[in-house]
Protein backbone atom coordinates (compact mmCIF):
# COMPACT_ATOMS: atom_id res chain seq x y z
CA UNK A 1 0.00 0.00 0.00
CA UNK A 2 1.28 3.17 -0.68
CA UNK A 3 1.78 5.78 1.56
CA UNK A 4 0.20 8.56 1.68
CA UNK A 5 2.51 11.92 1.84
CA UNK A 6 1.11 14.80 4.33
CA UNK A 7 2.48 18.48 4.59
CA UNK A 8 5.48 18.72 5.90
CA UNK A 9 5.07 21.43 8.05
CA UNK A 10 1.76 20.13 9.54
CA UNK A 11 3.67 16.29 10.31
CA UNK A 12 6.43 19.00 12.07
CA UNK A 13 3.82 21.45 14.25
CA UNK A 14 4.00 20.55 17.58
CA UNK A 15 5.46 16.65 17.19
CA UNK A 16 8.25 15.36 19.17
CA UNK A 17 11.35 14.26 18.00
CA UNK A 18 11.41 10.27 17.64
CA UNK A 19 15.84 10.23 17.63
CA UNK A 20 17.51 10.10 21.20
CA UNK A 21 20.61 12.17 20.97
CA UNK A 22 22.65 8.81 21.86
CA UNK A 23 21.05 6.61 18.60
CA UNK A 24 23.86 6.24 16.76
CA UNK A 25 26.05 5.08 19.39
CA UNK A 26 23.85 1.77 20.07
CA UNK A 27 24.61 -0.92 18.39
CA UNK A 28 21.92 -2.02 17.53
CA UNK A 29 20.96 1.18 15.56
CA UNK A 30 19.82 0.58 12.05
CA UNK A 31 21.35 3.59 9.48
CA UNK A 32 20.65 4.38 5.85
CA UNK A 33 23.61 5.30 4.26
CA UNK A 34 23.44 6.72 0.22
CA UNK A 35 26.54 7.47 -1.65
CA UNK A 36 28.49 4.89 0.31
CA UNK A 37 30.56 3.70 -2.39
CA UNK A 38 31.76 7.17 -2.40
CA UNK A 39 34.29 9.04 -0.77
CA UNK A 40 32.94 9.90 2.61
CA UNK A 41 30.22 7.86 2.31
CA UNK A 42 32.11 5.24 3.02
CA UNK A 43 34.91 6.81 5.29
CA UNK A 44 31.34 7.39 7.55
CA UNK A 45 30.07 3.48 7.21
CA UNK A 46 33.69 2.72 8.58
CA UNK A 47 33.35 5.07 11.60
CA UNK A 48 29.56 3.47 12.20
CA UNK A 49 31.51 0.17 11.93
CA UNK A 50 34.23 1.61 14.76
CA UNK A 51 31.44 2.32 16.78
CA UNK A 52 30.32 -1.88 16.55
CA UNK A 53 27.21 -0.64 14.04
CA UNK A 54 26.67 -3.09 11.59
CA UNK A 55 22.71 -3.14 10.34
CA UNK A 56 23.11 -0.80 7.48
CA UNK A 57 21.49 -0.59 4.08
CA UNK A 58 24.34 1.11 1.52
CA UNK A 59 23.06 2.82 -1.71
CA UNK A 60 24.91 4.31 -4.59
CA UNK A 61 25.31 4.06 -8.26
CA UNK A 62 28.44 2.44 -8.60
CA UNK A 63 28.94 2.88 -12.01
CA UNK A 64 31.89 1.51 -13.89
CA UNK A 65 34.85 3.11 -11.75
CA UNK A 66 36.20 1.22 -8.98
CA UNK A 67 34.78 3.14 -6.13
CA UNK A 68 32.68 -0.68 -4.72
CA UNK A 69 36.24 -1.52 -4.09
CA UNK A 70 36.02 1.22 -0.84
CA UNK A 71 32.83 -1.07 0.20
CA UNK A 72 34.87 -4.43 0.38
CA UNK A 73 36.70 -3.97 3.58
CA UNK A 74 33.14 -2.71 5.48
CA UNK A 75 30.17 -4.56 7.11
CA UNK A 76 26.42 -3.86 6.39
CA UNK A 77 23.37 -5.69 5.98
CA UNK A 78 22.82 -4.72 2.24
CA UNK A 79 23.34 -3.05 -0.63
CA UNK A 80 20.70 -1.01 -2.92
CA UNK A 81 20.83 0.91 -6.42
CA UNK A 82 20.01 4.23 -5.57
CA UNK A 83 17.10 4.44 -8.22
CA UNK A 84 15.73 1.11 -6.59
CA UNK A 85 15.54 2.35 -2.89
CA UNK A 86 13.79 5.58 -4.11
CA UNK A 87 11.29 3.45 -6.38
CA UNK A 88 11.02 0.81 -2.96
CA UNK A 89 10.01 3.79 -0.63
CA UNK A 90 7.39 5.63 -3.04
CA UNK A 91 5.58 2.06 -3.19
CA UNK A 92 5.64 1.60 0.24
CA UNK A 93 7.09 3.72 3.00
CA UNK A 94 7.67 0.97 5.15
CA UNK A 95 9.79 -1.48 2.37
CA UNK A 96 12.98 -1.33 3.50
CA UNK A 97 12.09 -1.12 7.45
CA UNK A 98 12.53 1.80 9.41
CA UNK A 99 16.15 3.81 10.32
CA UNK A 100 17.32 5.54 13.18
CA UNK A 101 18.88 8.12 11.07
CA UNK A 102 19.47 8.50 7.16
CA UNK A 103 22.94 9.98 5.70
CA UNK A 104 22.40 11.14 2.42
CA UNK A 105 25.65 11.54 0.72
CA UNK A 106 25.33 10.53 -2.22
CA UNK A 107 25.20 13.05 -5.42
CA UNK A 108 26.96 13.95 -8.59
CA UNK A 109 29.57 16.18 -7.00
CA UNK A 110 31.15 16.84 -10.30
CA UNK A 111 31.61 20.26 -11.03
CA UNK A 112 32.17 19.78 -14.47
CA UNK A 113 29.45 18.01 -15.45
CA UNK A 114 26.68 20.40 -17.52
CA UNK A 115 23.63 18.40 -18.03
CA UNK A 116 21.63 20.51 -15.96
CA UNK A 117 18.25 18.37 -16.06
CA UNK A 118 20.49 15.39 -14.98
CA UNK A 119 22.13 16.85 -12.28
CA UNK A 120 19.01 18.59 -10.56
CA UNK A 121 17.27 15.44 -10.51
CA UNK A 122 20.08 13.29 -8.80
CA UNK A 123 20.87 16.15 -6.42
CA UNK A 124 17.95 18.33 -6.12
CA UNK A 125 14.61 16.08 -6.33
CA UNK A 126 16.24 13.21 -4.91
CA UNK A 127 17.21 14.53 -1.74
CA UNK A 128 13.30 16.28 -1.52
CA UNK A 129 12.08 12.83 -1.82
CA UNK A 130 14.38 11.20 0.72
CA UNK A 131 13.87 14.11 3.03
CA UNK A 132 9.99 13.57 3.35
CA UNK A 133 10.16 9.96 3.33
CA UNK A 134 12.66 10.23 6.12
CA UNK A 135 10.97 12.78 8.92
CA UNK A 136 7.50 10.76 8.02
CA UNK A 137 9.38 7.58 9.07
CA UNK A 138 10.68 9.60 12.15
CA UNK A 139 14.35 9.33 10.72
CA UNK A 140 17.53 11.91 12.02
CA UNK A 141 17.94 13.19 8.33
CA UNK A 142 21.07 14.49 7.82
CA UNK A 143 22.18 15.09 4.16
CA UNK A 144 25.49 16.61 2.27
CA UNK A 145 25.12 20.44 1.40
CA UNK A 146 28.61 22.13 0.16
CA UNK A 147 30.66 24.96 0.90
CA UNK A 148 30.19 25.53 -2.95
CA UNK A 149 26.99 26.87 -2.43
CA UNK A 150 28.69 30.08 -1.07
CA UNK A 151 29.80 30.93 -4.20
CA UNK A 152 33.14 33.50 -4.42
CA UNK A 153 32.71 33.78 -0.70
CA UNK A 154 31.39 37.71 -1.42
CA UNK A 155 28.54 37.32 0.38
CA UNK A 156 30.22 35.57 3.40
CA UNK A 157 30.55 31.83 4.23
CA UNK A 158 28.05 32.11 7.55
CA UNK A 159 25.92 28.99 8.46
CA UNK A 160 24.20 30.96 10.79
CA UNK A 161 22.83 33.08 7.75
CA UNK A 162 19.05 33.41 7.89
CA UNK A 163 19.04 34.89 4.14
CA UNK A 164 20.19 31.74 2.11
CA UNK A 165 18.83 33.72 -1.38
CA UNK A 166 21.54 36.07 -0.91
CA UNK A 167 24.17 33.42 -1.89
CA UNK A 168 25.53 32.90 -5.87
CA UNK A 169 27.14 29.50 -6.50
CA UNK A 170 29.51 29.45 -9.30
CA UNK A 171 28.81 26.12 -11.10
CA UNK A 172 25.79 23.45 -11.15
CA UNK A 173 26.97 21.13 -8.43
CA UNK A 174 26.81 24.20 -5.65
CA UNK A 175 23.45 25.30 -7.55
CA UNK A 176 21.69 21.69 -6.98
CA UNK A 177 22.67 21.88 -3.41
CA UNK A 178 21.58 25.75 -2.97
CA UNK A 179 18.30 24.55 -4.27
CA UNK A 180 17.67 21.79 -1.73
CA UNK A 181 18.94 24.70 1.60
CA UNK A 182 16.75 27.42 -0.03
CA UNK A 183 13.61 24.53 -0.28
CA UNK A 184 14.36 22.98 3.15
CA UNK A 185 14.36 26.66 4.53
CA UNK A 186 11.20 27.85 2.70
CA UNK A 187 9.21 24.81 4.26
CA UNK A 188 10.46 25.69 7.27
CA UNK A 189 12.12 22.45 7.94
CA UNK A 190 15.64 23.01 8.47
CA UNK A 191 15.88 22.92 12.29
CA UNK A 192 14.75 19.08 12.63
CA UNK A 193 17.47 18.16 9.60
CA UNK A 194 21.01 18.82 9.42
CA UNK A 195 22.83 20.10 6.27
CA UNK A 196 26.44 19.73 6.25
CA UNK A 197 28.53 22.01 4.31
CA UNK A 198 31.64 20.02 3.62
CA UNK A 199 34.47 22.45 2.90
CA UNK A 200 38.07 21.06 1.02
CA UNK A 201 38.06 17.39 2.47
CA UNK A 202 40.72 15.21 1.46
CA UNK A 203 41.90 11.70 2.74
CA UNK A 204 41.86 7.73 1.99
CA UNK A 205 38.40 6.53 -0.64
CA UNK A 206 38.79 9.67 -2.91
CA UNK A 207 41.03 7.58 -5.02
CA UNK A 208 37.97 6.87 -7.80
CA UNK A 209 37.25 10.37 -8.59
CA UNK A 210 39.74 11.03 -11.14
CA UNK A 211 40.25 14.57 -11.78
CA UNK A 212 37.91 15.32 -8.94
CA UNK A 213 40.76 14.16 -6.30
CA UNK A 214 41.99 16.11 -3.73
CA UNK A 215 45.10 17.69 -4.65
CA UNK A 216 46.91 15.53 -1.80
CA UNK A 217 45.98 12.23 -4.01
CA UNK A 218 46.91 13.54 -7.54
CA UNK A 219 50.02 15.01 -6.20
CA UNK A 220 50.97 11.90 -4.94
CA UNK A 221 50.84 10.74 -8.03
CA UNK A 222 52.73 13.15 -10.16
CA UNK A 223 55.34 12.97 -7.20
CA UNK A 224 55.54 9.53 -8.18
CA UNK A 225 56.42 9.96 -11.27
CA UNK A 226 58.19 13.50 -12.22
CA UNK A 227 59.16 14.23 -8.87
CA UNK A 228 57.43 17.65 -8.31
CA UNK A 229 54.26 19.10 -8.03
CA UNK A 230 52.33 22.11 -10.44
CA UNK A 231 50.46 24.30 -8.87
CA UNK A 232 48.15 27.49 -10.35
CA UNK A 233 49.16 30.64 -10.79
CA UNK A 234 47.90 33.75 -9.09
CA UNK A 235 45.81 36.33 -11.35
CA UNK A 236 44.84 38.44 -8.14
CA UNK A 237 48.16 40.62 -6.77
CA UNK A 238 47.19 40.21 -3.11
CA UNK A 239 47.83 36.21 -3.34
CA UNK A 240 51.07 35.10 -4.69
CA UNK A 241 51.39 32.09 -6.55
CA UNK A 242 50.74 28.82 -4.81
CA UNK A 243 49.32 31.34 -1.72
CA UNK A 244 45.60 30.69 -2.82
CA UNK A 245 43.74 29.55 0.63
CA UNK A 246 41.63 27.06 1.26
CA UNK A 247 40.34 25.52 4.57
CA UNK A 248 41.50 21.80 3.88
CA UNK A 249 39.94 19.38 6.74
CA UNK A 250 40.68 15.78 7.06
CA UNK A 251 37.52 13.38 6.38
CA UNK A 252 38.31 11.38 9.64
CA UNK A 253 37.83 15.00 11.35
CA UNK A 254 34.55 15.78 8.65
CA UNK A 255 33.17 11.97 9.89
CA UNK A 256 33.52 12.56 13.76
CA UNK A 257 31.90 15.90 12.98
CA UNK A 258 28.85 14.43 10.60
CA UNK A 259 28.47 11.91 13.17
CA UNK A 260 28.66 14.40 16.34
CA UNK A 261 25.89 16.55 14.83
CA UNK A 262 23.57 13.73 14.08
CA UNK A 263 23.78 12.41 17.45
CA UNK A 264 23.10 15.87 19.36
CA UNK A 265 19.30 15.95 19.18
CA UNK A 266 19.50 19.60 19.84
CA UNK A 267 21.69 20.50 16.88
CA UNK A 268 19.62 21.35 13.86
CA UNK A 269 20.30 23.10 10.72
CA UNK A 270 23.08 24.40 7.97
CA UNK A 271 27.05 23.87 9.96
CA UNK A 272 30.05 24.29 8.47
CA UNK A 273 32.36 21.61 8.10
CA UNK A 274 35.93 22.40 8.16
CA UNK A 275 39.20 22.95 10.19
CA UNK A 276 38.12 26.48 10.91
CA UNK A 277 41.94 27.05 9.36
CA UNK A 278 42.85 28.68 6.04
CA UNK A 279 46.33 27.36 5.11
CA UNK A 280 47.88 27.76 1.20
CA UNK A 281 48.32 25.43 -1.28
CA UNK A 282 52.04 25.57 -1.09
CA UNK A 283 51.60 24.85 2.53
CA UNK A 284 49.44 21.35 1.22
CA UNK A 285 52.63 20.39 -0.96
CA UNK A 286 54.88 21.09 1.20
CA UNK A 287 53.03 18.92 3.56
CA UNK A 288 53.26 16.03 0.89
CA UNK A 289 57.28 16.77 0.59
CA UNK A 290 57.59 16.27 4.06
CA UNK A 291 55.80 13.32 4.11
CA UNK A 292 57.37 11.77 1.19
CA UNK A 293 60.95 12.62 2.60
CA UNK A 294 61.16 14.65 -0.47
CA UNK A 295 62.81 17.84 -1.39
CA UNK A 296 59.64 20.68 -2.34
CA UNK A 297 60.21 21.30 -6.09
CA UNK A 298 56.97 23.42 -6.86
CA UNK A 299 56.03 24.85 -10.48
CA UNK A 300 53.64 27.57 -10.98
CA UNK A 301 51.44 27.15 -14.90
CA UNK A 302 48.39 28.98 -16.06
CA UNK A 303 44.94 28.48 -15.21
CA UNK A 304 42.57 27.43 -17.71
CA UNK A 305 40.48 30.47 -18.66
CA UNK A 306 37.66 28.33 -18.37
CA UNK A 307 37.58 28.48 -14.40
CA UNK A 308 39.58 31.94 -13.99
CA UNK A 309 36.28 33.37 -13.46
CA UNK A 310 34.51 31.24 -11.09
CA UNK A 311 38.02 30.40 -9.44
CA UNK A 312 37.72 30.86 -5.27
CA UNK A 313 40.92 32.51 -4.09
CA UNK A 314 39.88 31.98 -0.48
CA UNK A 315 37.80 29.66 2.14
CA UNK A 316 38.05 29.56 5.60
CA UNK A 317 34.76 27.62 7.27
CA UNK A 318 33.74 29.64 10.81
CA UNK A 319 32.70 26.33 12.78
CA UNK A 320 31.67 28.07 15.82
CA UNK A 321 28.09 26.87 15.10
CA UNK A 322 29.34 22.92 15.16
CA UNK A 323 31.49 24.19 18.63
CA UNK A 324 28.33 25.73 19.90
CA UNK A 325 26.78 22.32 20.10
CA UNK A 326 29.30 20.73 22.05
CA UNK A 327 32.09 19.13 19.73
CA UNK A 328 35.65 20.12 21.24
CA UNK A 329 37.73 17.79 19.96
CA UNK A 330 40.52 19.27 17.76
CA UNK A 331 40.96 19.62 14.36
CA UNK A 332 43.92 17.39 12.47
CA UNK A 333 46.74 19.65 12.04
CA UNK A 334 47.21 19.79 8.01
CA UNK A 335 50.51 18.62 8.45
CA UNK A 336 49.72 15.33 10.51
CA UNK A 337 46.57 14.69 8.22
CA UNK A 338 48.43 14.59 5.18
CA UNK A 339 51.37 12.24 6.64
CA UNK A 340 48.90 9.75 8.25
CA UNK A 341 46.77 10.05 4.85
CA UNK A 342 50.19 9.49 2.84
CA UNK A 343 52.18 7.03 4.85
CA UNK A 344 49.19 4.69 5.86
CA UNK A 345 46.91 5.23 2.96
CA UNK A 346 48.68 6.08 -0.49
CA UNK A 347 51.78 4.54 -0.01
CA UNK A 348 50.67 1.26 0.77
CA UNK A 349 47.72 1.61 -1.34
CA UNK A 350 44.91 0.56 1.32
CA UNK A 351 41.30 1.86 1.79
CA UNK A 352 39.79 2.24 4.91
CA UNK A 353 39.16 -0.64 6.85
CA UNK A 354 41.88 -2.88 5.40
Amino acid sequence: MKTQPRPLRSRLSGEKRLNPPDVLLHEKARVLVTGAGGFIGSALVHALNERGITQIIVTDCLGEDEKWRNLLPLKFEDYVPADEFLSGIEEDADHFGRFSAVFHLGACSATTVTDSDFVLKNNYAYTKSLCRWALFSGARFVYASSAATYGDGSAGMDDKAEDLSRFRPLNLYGYSKHLFDLHASREEILPDIIGIKYFNVFGPNEYHKGDMRSLVCKAFDEIQKTGRIRLFKSYKPEYPDGGQMRDFVYVKDAVEMTLHLAENEDAGGLYNIGSGVARTWVDLANSLFAALGKTPNIEFFDMPETIRHQYQYYTCADISKLRATGYTKPTTLLEDAVRDYAVNYLLPGKRLGE
